[in-house]
């Protein structure tokens, strides 16, 4: 991938676009009565993925933007699980899908007990209609893995493990508290697979706080020898004034645009040369992984775990703060696991905000997804298959068109191609189809 950094580009702020209207379209007005509704009205049979997320960690690293908390004492698991349960119990009932998903995250599952988490597997595929076989997967850290845990996992039907690697380099991870060596990452792994756990993601972070290109190039080079099926490989996002554990990061010690940029296509070039297929502009996966099988055969989709090949629209969020997903609604649990817990043992659904989707922001959301997705978009047939006029994204072509002129996109006739040299830019030139932006 050639280097090509256009500033005014990449350090344009736009969203990740794992839903469109993205959160920050997200309002009050949206509440229980509208998930009960979009519950109800998924289709018999239909593919459904299921979203549970566990908010607490062991300790807090201060790079994180999830919604979680230090773990402390055994209990606040103990109340959460009884919580999570009950919001089971609400939701099982309306939701007529059939769950072919689970994916727990968080935060830190395997803060969770090996037993407790062996008993919501078990309690999410008895109370929903699911397939006899979904794929489970659950985000781990490393530092709380062992053997033990993994074939406790891998007897409960957990298929993948996602490790919260981010980078092997010890005086980065010092500076976002999340000390790991590499031999704690490879023997987790290695416990993985010997449980019979084969699918094994990792999470990889650049632009982090003293990081160096060579930084990144040595976790690449760590991270090869153990062939983790896929790879996502995100951009920190420096943001105190929202999320005040990042104020620990001294802001003078993070790489600047240029060379954020250049570790990101350095990672690119080694993970490609090594046999990885590149996903849209942040995940890798090896060529025999399904989501490079999905991206081959153009059934990629994106939600809010990111790039997927699982089939079906809907998302069922389970937990606080996490987002359901439907064709027509947004909905977002309540954040605070005080409040969510109230809202759950009284067997409310616990939806606090939200956005209907119109039919304009479904065909923009599509028309987003398929530019993340695969890269390219046929705006013509695109409108035309929307029974829209050619003109449909007049507004969105004249942005498309700067970005042409900076040779960042082709544009010949109705036809929108990100070459790879510019899959960077993939968000910023998805944007362009934004209407709240």
């Amino acid at each position: 991938m050639n280097n090509g950094y256009l500033s005014e580009v990449y350090e344009r702020p736009v969203p990740r676009y794992t839903s469109y209207p993205t959160a920050m379209e997200f309002h009050s007005s949206i509440g229980a009565p509208d998930t009960a509704q979009a519950l109800s009205a998924v289709t018999p049979g239909t593919p459904v993925s299921l979203y549970v997320h566990i908010p607490y960690c062991r300790e807090i690293c201060w790079y994180c933007g999830c919604n979680t908390g230090a773990l402390g004492n055994g209990r606040r698991l103990d109340s959460y699980i009884e919580a999570l349960e009950a919001e089971i119990a609400t939701v099982a009932p309306l939701m007529r899908g059939q769950v072919v998903s689970i994916h727990f995250g968080g935060g830190s599952p395997n803060a969770l007990a090996a037993p407790a988490l062996a008993g919501l597997i078990d309690r999410l595929r008895t109370s929903f209609d699911a397939v006899a076989r979904p794929e489970i997967a659950v985000e781990l850290d490393p530092r709380l893995a062992s053997a033990d845990y993994a074939q406790v996992m891998a007897k409960a039907g957990v298929t993948r493990a996602s490790l919260g690697v981010q980078c092997f380099a010890p005086h980065v991870q010092a500076r976002i508290n999340r000390v790991q060596p590499a031999e704690m990452v490879e023997q987790a792994v290695n416990d993985l697979r010997e449980a019979g756990i084969l699918a094994v993601n990792f999470d990889l972070l650049h632009g982090l706080p003293l990081q160096t290109s060579q930084d990144v190039a040595d976790t690449i080079e760590r991270t090869l020898t153990m062939r983790p099926d896929r790879i996502a490989l995100f951009a920190y996002a420096h943001n105190p004034r929202l999320l005040p554990r990042q104020r620990m990061i001294d802001a003078a010690t993070l790489p600047q645009g240029p060379e954020r940029f250049v570790q990101a296509q350095l990672a690119h070039d080694l993970l490609v040369a090594a046999g990885y297929e590149a996903i849209g502009f942040d995940h890798f996966a090896l060529p025999t992984d399904p989501l490079a099988l999905a991206a081959r055969q153009g059934r990629l989709r994106r939600n809010f775990q990111g790039f997927t090949d699982e089939p079906g629209e809907s998302v069922i969020g389970l937990g606080a703060s996490s987002i359901s997903q439907f064709s027509g609604l947004l909905a977002q649990n309540e954040k605070h696991v005080g409040r969510y817990r109230q809202f759950a043992l009284a067997g409310m659904l616990p939806t606090v905000r939200g956005a209907a989707r119109s039919a304009e922001d479904r065909i923009r959301g599509e028309a987003i997804e398929r530019l993340l997705c695969d890269g390219e978009l046929d705006l013509d047939r695109f409108a035309a298959r929307h029974g829209a006029s050619t003109d449909a994204f007049a507004s969105a072509r004249t942005k498309l068109q700067g970005f042409a002129d900076r040779n960042v996109v082709t544009l010949e006739g109705g036809r929108l191609s990100v070459p790879i040299k510019s899959r960077q830019y993939l968000r910023a030139v998805a944007s362009a189809f934004d209407q709240y932006r």
